[in-house]
């Protein structure tokens, strides 16, 4: 079986890694930080995943598993490390990829297999990677191989969405397509589909796109609703009777490491034609300050109210907290002298032993993420739970 050396064991390349070994493969999962190398290497998963646990305790996958700091020789290397926003530059932020690449530059031979998992803008295959693995001395599309194979994954879900989801693999060309095919085919469940480099970037984007863009118009209509004194639930409910209409619920914001971000990715390559894209992410941006104003307006009654807010992660059932609207919401009571408690029973910082303790003598309980966990403890605690508080009142918003 082949070598692979996975640079990057989050999110994305951890789990990748260890349905790889669980395959067959000798697998490498290299990564900077010392603590998370040590983890892999003890059989401990540094991220909340039970079945990928499971997985990483088998004997099979210890035995063909091992983290090191630092690449070594391979057949395949696959790049999964983030791509985060320049904040200042609204671009993509390439420098761990192009650390990555450069790190196993020295090992690249020829016949290898380079694959990169991380999210990028279209074009930077040609335009960066291939130019980066060409300093080895060896020519990509016939030396060596390139893949561009965007992730697809929830956190919270990672095994189900890794295995089942299908797959887009995109080579420069048809030769490491079908390279990069046979490593997939070995775990995932899910239709692989072969195109090229840039349709497979553009691709990723445009999924994560399409999603902002329609949570935005939920998010306006529902501010239009409120205006109007009109249920927003009821309206979509009743719009979406229509055949042909499906409009989604509205939210607090848009959070994760991939929505918020990703659109700035196509506009970087074609500003030109993203002012829709743009809008929605203008929309969306500005949702936070708007619930935030909407709590500061409850509870301006209430003489130095003292508030809990129920949920921090970034949409409902994940521990995720990456751009988390919920906690800029906090933060923003906050930096207005609002005292305010963050309780979120997936997430490990704000996991409280009980609600019912966090809501002793509060006067306002907001819920910002409904967790199916959250709801429960709200609907089989509910009238106990305003018994605790100093100022019964409970705030829903579109969730």
């Amino acid at each position: 079986m082949k070598k692979i050396v996975v640079i990057g064991t989050g999110y994305v390349g951890l789990p990748a890694a260890i349905m790889l070994a669980r395959s067959g493969y000798t697998v490498v999962g290299v990564d900077i930080d010392e603590k998370i190398v040590e983890a892999i290497n003890n059989g401990v998963l540094h991220i909340d995943e039970k079945e990928l646990q499971e997985l990483l305790n088998l004997q099979e996958v210890r035995k063909n598993l091992i983290g090191m700091d630092t690449p070594c020789q391979a057949d395949v290397f696959i790049v999964a490390v983030p791509t985060p926003l320049d904040d200042r530059k609204k671009i993509c932020d390439l420098s761990h990829v192009i650390s990555a690449v450069e790190s196993f530059l020295p090992y690249l031979e020829k016949g290898n297999l380079v694959i990169i998992e991380s999210t990028i803008p279209p074009l930077t295959c040609r335009e960066i990677i291939i130019p980066l693995l060409e300093k080895s001395g060896l020519k990509v599309g016939t030396d060596i191989l390139l893949c561009h194979c965007p992730e697809r994954i929830l956190p919270g879900n990672v095994f189900e969405e890794i295995v089942h989801n299908d797959r887009l693999i995109g080579g420069i060309n048809q030769e490491s397509s079908l390279a990069a095919r046979e490593i997939y085919s070995s775990f995932v469940q899910g239709d692989l589909y072969l195109t090229d480099d840039v349709t497979a970037a553009l691709c990723k984007l445009m999924e994560n796109t399409y999603r902002d863009v329609n949570i935005a118009l939920a998010n306006e209509f529902a501010l239009v609703a409120e205006g109007l004194g009109v249920d927003i639930k009821e309206a979509i409910f009743l719009a979406n009777k229509h055949p042909r209409v499906n409009i989604l619920n509205p939210g607090i914001g848009v959070g994760g490491h991939c929505i918020p971000i990703d659109p700035w990715f196509i506009k970087e390559v074609d500003p030109k034609h993203t002012n829709l894209i743009m809008t929605a992410r203008r929309i969306n941006d500005e949702m936070p300050e708007k619930i935030a104003s909407q709590i500061r307006q409850k509870v301006r009654d209430l003489v130095k109210p003292q508030i809990v807010a129920l949920g921090a992660a970034y949409k409902p059932d994940t521990y995720d907290i990456r751009e988390s609207p919920a906690i800029k919401i906090v933060n923003l009571l906050r930096e207005d002298g609002y005292q305010v408690e963050l309780y979120d029973p997936l997430v490990k910082e704000y996991a409280y032993d009980s609600l019912l303790d966090v809501v002793e003598g509060k006067d306002c309980l907001v819920v910002l993420v409904e967790h199916k966990k959250i709801v429960q403890e709200l609907e089989s605690n509910l009238e106990l739970i305003k018994s605790r508080m100093r100022n019964p009142l409970i705030v829903r918003f579109y969730l």
